[in-house]
């Protein structure tokens, strides 16, 4: 389950690759995650709420909004991430995958009894699907202090 790039050294902060199902379970327990896609040949990220049904990434937005525009179709980047600042400890996950609409009634039906609406002040009409072809993760860790 995790492969560990930690220090041996006790109270050192280290990495632990997270495997397929961990980063899965990470992102079931977190709402907020960012969509990274391109923008006129240029990086952009937007943050989205999301629901995630199996190793999908679903989220609403406009339309006519411009990550909805940039998102159709493209491979696109899915990152989720916790991070406690006072213990310098966490995870962050990164999904990859080719962001499609969800325009099949019977899957719209599917998307809406997950309860997934938007926080955006906008009509969300429009529904993205990343299914997650690409899955990697890892956590920051530290490991024990020796005991006195």
């Amino acid at each position: 389950m995790y492969h560990d790039t930690s220090s041996d050294e006790p109270g050192t902060p280290g990495f632990r690759s997270l495997d397929r199902l961990a980063c899965l379970r990470m992102l079931h327990g977190r709402v907020v995650g960012r969509v990274v896609y391109t923008d006129r040949a240029l990086p952009s990220a937007q943050p989205v709420n999301y629901v995630l049904d199996g190793d999908e990434v679903l989220f609403r937005t406009a339309s006519t909004g411009k990550i909805a525009a940039a998102t159709c179709g493209a491979v696109v980047a899915f990152q989720v991430d916790d991070i406690d600042p006072v213990t310098r400890t966490g995870w962050s996950v990164l999904g990859v995958g080719e962001a499609y609409e969800v325009v099949d009634p019977r899957r719209l039906a599917e998307v809406a009894a997950l309860g997934l609406d938007s926080w955006a002040p906008l009509a969300a009409d429009h529904v993205v699907c990343i299914p997650l072809q690409v899955l990697t993760g890892r956590e920051l860790v530290r490991t024990p202090a020796a005991s006195v």
